[in-house]
């Protein structure tokens, strides 16, 4: 099955130079990216983004900690591009994610640490997490016409 997600690489990846990295992670693994730009999200986005988190305790402090800096927002598909994606991203707190993985392998600071210290989860990446939730996603950091379809050699081994 193929399928596009939204991946983002949030304030604090950008700020640490990872942005490579993390791209070089997906491309390495054979999913294509398809969509990519650089954007300092305000607040008004923001909180759309994460509008199925409002009223829930950290809102306020996620929607200031990616609205510091520019956010590196991808569009990228293939096979089971959602599920595989989240596995290569780790757990959501970067305290519990297995090495190896993008938030393991960089991030340390477990979620309870950010709400103690009143900060958003500093966990360097977004990655959708259902096919729902990556359409939306998906339509609200991309135009149309900033998606691309294309023929990477991957493809070779999977079609």
């Amino acid at each position: 099955m193929i399928e596009r997600t939204l991946v983002l690489i949030k304030p604090d990846g950008v700020f640490r130079g990872l942005i490579g990295e993390i791209l070089a992670r997906f491309e390495k693994t054979g999913l294509k990216i398809v969509g990519l730009k650089m954007v300092w999200a305000d607040k008004k986005f923001a909180e759309e983004h994460y509008k199925a988190h409002r009223g829930k305790k950290f809102f306020d402090v996620t929607v200031d900690y990616v609205t510091q800096g520019p956010i590196v927002a991808m569009a990228i598909e293939g096979v089971h591009a959602i599920q595989n994606v989240r596995k290569m991203v780790g757990s959501t707190s970067p305290h519990d994610a297995l090495p190896g993985t993008i938030r393991g392998d960089f991030a340390h600071l477990s979620l309870a640490y950010a709400d103690a210290n009143k900060k958003g989860g500093r966990n360097l990446i977004h990655a959708s997490d259902k096919p729902e939730t990556a359409a939306q996603e998906i339509s609200l950091w991309f135009k149309d016409d900033e998606l691309h379809s294309y023929r990477s050699s991957h493809e070779d081994h999977v079609l």
